[in-house]
């Protein structure tokens, strides 16, 4: 038998975690290392399937079967209908000494959640006792992050808050980490906006974490939980780079969740800077995006001034119409208004594009991907029933690509 926690073979931010080729349990076939580390039990396990297992069966090996693909699940399966005593027993063998490598551990991290979902407030304060003082280096790593999350669900608001404390002077690094990204989320949507005191950090960060893949989610986090006191600043210092933000690649994400949840004057203030710049936007990869969703949230006399710009010609006499109909970006914009607008609007798109159509079609093969799309949506349209003014939002015919 392996002693529960005796091997460890380096440390990961601080915290002992076991080597990854020296895991027991871990191996790709019968003839590695990972073989000779497993407890004859563990092999028996492994091997005897007729058996009827039980929690009872592997007392003294729990630690070594949460590291093993097949006995950790045997444990989660177990832990979700075990009695109070079945469920001491397995807590007792991973807690305290072998709960920090089992919280790292790709097979383990799924037993520790299991006991954060279905152990006793007693244990859950326990178990989360143990993860104090290493909540950053386990929020930053692979599995640790996921315990991390679910233990946030689970534990009481004191408890939360010490979570809250450790991260707070490394909250930024934490918004802009591949795992700690999903930590703070967490804590956002389940603490109370009271201790959250690192939001405060955010100010004067906006327009950082709005460029950024991870931090574009955790602000969105934000204004979708948090009260108007809290992400007001935020917000106001987000509309001062609204028109960059349309055309990042994940900025216009947080474009996209204010016109689709933000408050009605945030997305006048969008719309706002939508109007005049429709077809520049419309023609961008990104920005497209914001002026499809502009046209679905946006109040009825909105979306008539946005659709008025693409149906007017421009001053130098070129019909925007033409241009988006070309666009591999626009002409799901174009497609997007011909859905979304009243019956007056609707005739006039109609009545342009159709000529287009034909003209492109017969001089032109270039666009005819583009086309045969419009010549789709045009044809359901004018077939479609004209009774409902009211507009509604119809999915894309296609995929916008991704380079």
């Amino acid at each position: 038998m392996i002693p529960n926690g005796a091997m460890y073979g380096h440390t990961t931010h601080g915290i002992p975690f076991y080597h990854q080729n020296l895991r027991p349990g871990r191996r790709q076939d019968a003839n590695d290392a990972g073989s000779a580390l497993r407890s004859p039990l563990l092999d028996e396990f492994r091997a005897n399937k007729a058996r009827k297992w039980e929690l009872r069966d592997i007392y003294g090996h729990i630690v070594e079967f949460s590291g093993d693909q097949h006995g950790s699940r045997f444990i989660q399966q177990k832990l979700e209908t075990a009695t109070s005593e079945e469920k001491q027993g397995v807590f007792d063998e991973i807690v305290p000494d072998n709960a920090l490598q089992l919280i790292q551990d790709v097979f383990g991290n799924y037993v520790i959640q299991k006991l954060f979902e279905h152990g006793t407030q007693v244990q859950k304060t326990v178990l989360a006792n143990t993860m104090e003082g290493h909540i950053l280096p386990l929020s930053l790593q692979m599995y640790g992050c996921r315990v991390v999350q679910k233990a946030v669900e689970f534990v009481l608001p004191d408890q939360q808050a010490a979570f809250v404390r450790e991260l707070d002077p490394h909250v930024l690094k934490c918004v802009k980490d591949a795992n700690g990204n999903h930590v703070i989320q967490k804590l956002i949507e389940r603490v109370s906006h009271e201790r959250l005191g690192f939001v405060n950090s955010f100010r004067g960060n906006v327009y950082d974490l709005s460029t950024h893949p991870y931090g574009c989610r955790v602000l969105q986090r934000c204004f979708e939980h948090l009260p108007e006191e809290t992400t007001r600043p935020l917000m106001d210092e987000l509309h001062k780079y609204m028109i960059n933000l349309m055309q990042d690649q994940f900025g216009n994400y947080v474009v996209q969740f204010v016109l689709e949840q933000g408050k009605p004057q945030d997305r006048n203030q969008v719309v706002t800077k939508l109007r005049g710049q429709m077809l520049n936007m419309a023609r961008h990869k990104f920005a497209s995006n914001v002026c499809e969703k502009a046209l679905v949230t946006a109040g009825i006399e909105e979306r008539r001034i946005l659709i008025d710009e693409i149906i007017l010609p421009k001053t130098d006499g070129v019909s925007p119409i033409v241009s988006m109909m070309k666009d591999q970006f626009a002409n799901y914009v174009l497609q997007r208004a011909l859905t979304v607008a009243e019956t007056d609007q609707k005739e006039i798109l109609i009545a342009k594009i159709r000529p287009q159509l034909v003209s492109m079609r017969r001089y032109s093969s270039a666009y005819s991907k583009h086309l045969i799309s419009i010549e789709r949506l045009l044809e359901r349209t004018i077939n479609a029933s004209k009774a409902s003014d009211k507009p509604a939002d119809y999915p894309s015919l296609l995929h916008k690509p991704v380079n």
